[in-house]
């Protein structure tokens, strides 16, 4: 499986909420800011986007939050492309702190031409790109819906 160590960022104690770690809204964050860095990685970040128009829209997004997070703590993201096809890819991020997996977060993502306003393919050069990074065997928590009954 080919894991990306792209981005880490501190913990903000303005991410706490009552309790003192890490309000749940704040988990999606960090990895939001690692998914800048995912495009840029491949290409297809704000420069691309100023040169084309185009962009990757998040339409779809699936959290697990599985260990609390206090600080003070650095926020590890690592990030697995899923799949990936010509206008779609779909990826997950692991946060981790101090070595333990504390979140998991899913995301499909749409490339979208602003100035068409639809959705277009993205380059073949970002396409085999993706195609090379893509998993062979996603994660057993990756696709699982909510349900009251234990899995």
């Amino acid at each position: 499986m080919t894991i990306l160590k792209l981005h880490s960022e501190p913990l903000q104690n303005e991410w706490l909420d009552a309790y003192g770690h890490l309000n749940e809204a704040y988990y999606l964050v960090p990895f939001s800011n690692a998914n800048w860095i995912v495009q840029e990685h491949f290409g297809i970040g704000v420069d691309y986007f100023e040169r084309t128009g185009c962009a990757l829209y998040t339409v779809e997004t699936h959290l697990r939050y599985l260990k609390e997070v206090r600080p003070p703590a650095e926020l590890e993201v690592e990030t697995i492309i899923l799949g990936a096809h010509a206008k779609k890819i779909w990826l997950a991020h692991l946060l981790i702190v101090e070595g333990t997996l504390r979140a998991t977060g899913e995301f499909m993502m749409l490339h979208y031409s602003t100035r068409e306003q639809k959705t277009v393919p993205m380059p073949p050069s970002v396409q085999t790109a993706l195609k090379k990074a893509e998993t062979q065997s996603c994660p057993e928590w990756v696709s699982q819906r909510i349900s009251l009954e234990k899995r």
